[in-house]
């Protein structure tokens, strides 16, 4: 065995291998498939919740069928057209209006309680590989807390969308403008600038995930750079299951219930990298003594 690497006081270049190796070890040990398989039954009962709300939230600024249009191609491109069909049928199902006053209070407050529990099990994961020792004492007010806590973060969520939205919509036309005046090489800069900016909307996205949604106090400069690393490995993510999913077709042999363990599949493997730049977060922030304190720990100082 080689000698453990000596880490500067500082971040520099010469660190990040050992820094993902070290990431790599510790993401290992903490059973990432177990987190993600939980994360992803979480996910399959929360989506249609989760995709009625963030519809009708950025909808009312967007409208409500572009966004609906906009996320159905995004899931053909990730999981295929007839996933995304499917997908579409149950938020229009989810959305049906025929309903008594009753029925649609009890709708409401389903969709709220579903749409949150991803979030949640994503919190709990997080304080896994974060080493935090979740509260045990239960109360049905911090119960009602945390799901209003994941619940904001769906907030969050539709706001970014809808950033993203408006971004790619700015450049879709700038490109159709630049193809009529000049050569495809700016086009190409065009779609660098799309890229970037995607890259840009989830590392914020992550950030707010790594800051927040853990039961620990971190700085920020802790999350900024694991939150950077992890949108480009999900970007990059997100293209490879695009073309597995439409090369291999795991969902095919599943018949009618295909779409859905396409998206157990998806999320899945989206969280395992999820997890992984959070392990590196831990790492990063453990290796340059940055803060990172439980609330558990706070409160037994006090």
């Amino acid at each position: 065995m080689g000698k453990p690497h000596i880490y500067s006081k500082r971040f520099k270049p010469r660190d990040f291998p050992h820094l993902v190796l070290d990431t790599f070890k510790a993401w290992r040990k903490a059973q990432p498939w177990r987190l993600s398989a939980v994360v992803a039954y979480y996910a399959v009962l929360s989506l249609p919740a989760l995709l009625v709300i963030i519809i009708n939230l950025v909808g009312a600024i967007w409208g409500v069928d572009i966004v609906q249009g906009r996320l159905t191609d995004e899931f053909a491109v990730a999981l295929g057209p007839n996933a995304a069909k499917t997908i579409e049928e149950i938020v229009m199902d989810t959305q049906n209006k025929d309903k008594n006053l009753i029925s649609t209070i009890i709708g409401i407050a389903t969709l709220l309680f579903g749409a949150s529990g991803v979030l949640y099990q994503l919190k709990i994961s997080l304080n896994e590989i974060w080493r935090i020792n979740s509260p045990t004492d239960f109360s049905f007010w911090k119960l009602a807390s945390e799901r209003a806590r994941s619940f904001a973060f769906i907030l969050v969520i539709g706001f970014l969308l809808l950033i993203s939205f408006m971004v790619t919509a700015a450049i879709s036309a700038l490109n159709d403008y630049l193809r009529t005046l000049i050569t495809d090489i700016v086009v190409y800069l065009a779609y660098i600038v799309d890229i970037t900016s995607s890259i840009a909307i989830i590392t914020v996205m992550f950030a707010l995930m790594f800051k927040f949604l853990p039961d620990a106090k971190i700085k920020w400069k802790a999350v900024w750079f694991g939150a950077l690393i992890t949108a480009i490995m999900f970007v990059i993510g997100k293209f490879l299951l695009g073309l597995y999913f439409g090369e291999a077709k795991p969902g095919s042999t599943y018949g009618a219930a295909g779409a859905i363990v396409l998206v157990l599949l998806w999320v899945s493997y989206s969280c395992l990298i999820l997890f992984f730049g959070a392990q590196f977060t831990y790492v990063y922030a453990k290796t340059y003594d940055i803060l990172f304190v439980p609330y558990n720990e706070l409160k037994n100082k006090k």
